[in-house]
């Protein structure tokens, strides 16, 4: 017998594939953020370059100044002021780690026990900024005025008999010391370390404290284990927002303090205005940023998080 094959079936024709459809709007993002990028490019980006091209100048205001390449501005402005830098990385460490002392508490309070006292709380910590930071810095030259009530409560509390033994204050006196500056740095950095700890401490799921308490954990237990390490992006952004400022300012330690107490801040202000030392001056504010820089860069990796607020 003859077997018959048939033939294959004829293949359909395939359609020829389509050119994907061209997103619109795909500029969209990059336009949105054109405004910003130039607002940095041109109140940031070109003052630090201008900056940074007047710390390596030789001359003076009246003959004008050039562009030498003169580096040894930074060596002599660094070994000429040193005391300030030391000066001003203590007196915004001891500050950051106050405000830390008083604003977790408070955060901790606004987050989970204030109810509907909340909104209220949290006007009161944001109302200094109602004012000026200059009046709320010397709303304190009252408060530590000497024979006055605060400094009369320390004097009978022998608080002010520690302070003077670590050499943070002069006798029963307050004002023109450390501690006035210090108090004047916590009191105006303060709601910068409050806010982002009340926003950390807010995400926390009120289930997981549940949780610990049906292990049978003790509020002590709970709160090192569960409320603390959930809070470490506040603690990294209040302590950042906090000590930034904080060892840049000029304000306090020259409204509160005195010429013993003067941080760099005042020596970059004095440069800048009175003396007219352009060169030394941004070589200063250069020093200050890098030497800032160094220390938020260690200081975001040793806290084991990057998860900023």
């Amino acid at each position: 017998m003859a077997m018959v094959t048939e033939a294959p079936p004829t293949p359909a024709p395939v359609a020829p594939a389509k050119k994907p459809p061209r997103k619109r709007g795909r500029w969209t993002p990059y336009l949105l953020l054109l405004p910003g990028v130039l607002w940095l490019v041109v109140f940031f980006a070109l003052p630090v370059i201008y900056q940074a091209s007047t710390s390596v100048q030789t001359g003076s205001l009246e003959e004008g100044y050039k562009v030498t390449w003169h580096f040894a501005t930074y060596g002599d402005a660094l070994s000429q002021y040193w005391p300030q830098f030391v000066r001003s990385v203590l007196y915004a460490a001891s500050a950051t780690v106050l405000c830390l002392l008083l604003g977790y508490p408070l955060a901790y309070l606004i987050a989970f026990r204030a109810g509907r006292w909340r909104n209220l709380i949290m006007i009161l910590v944001i109302a200094p900024f109602f004012t000026s930071f200059l009046i709320r810095t010397l709303a304190w030259k009252t408060i530590l005025a000497d024979g006055g009530a605060v400094v009369g409560a320390l004097d009978a509390l022998h608080v002010l008999d520690v302070t003077a033994f670590l050499g943070w204050t002069a006798g029963d006196r307050v004002l023109a010391t450390p501690l006035a500056v210090v108090c004047g740095l916590t009191y105006n950095f303060l709601p910068f370390m409050i806010l982002p700890l009340y926003t950390s401490l807010e995400r926390i799921d009120p289930r997981l404290h549940e949780a610990a308490g049906d292990l049978y954990a003790k509020p002590s237990t709970t709160f090192r284990k569960v409320t603390f390490p959930l809070s470490m992006p506040g603690v990294v952004s209040g302590t950042l927002l906090t000590f930034i400022p904080a060892s840049g300012d000029y304000i306090n330690s020259d409204l509160l303090g005195s010429t013993d107490t003067r941080m760099v801040g005042n020596v970059i202000q004095s440069q800048f205005l009175r003396i007219l030392d352009y060169p030394t001056a941004a070589a200063l504010s250069f020093i200050l940023m890098a030497a800032i820089l160094a220390v938020v860069t260690v200081y975001i990796r040793k806290s084991g998080t990057e998860d900023l607020v």
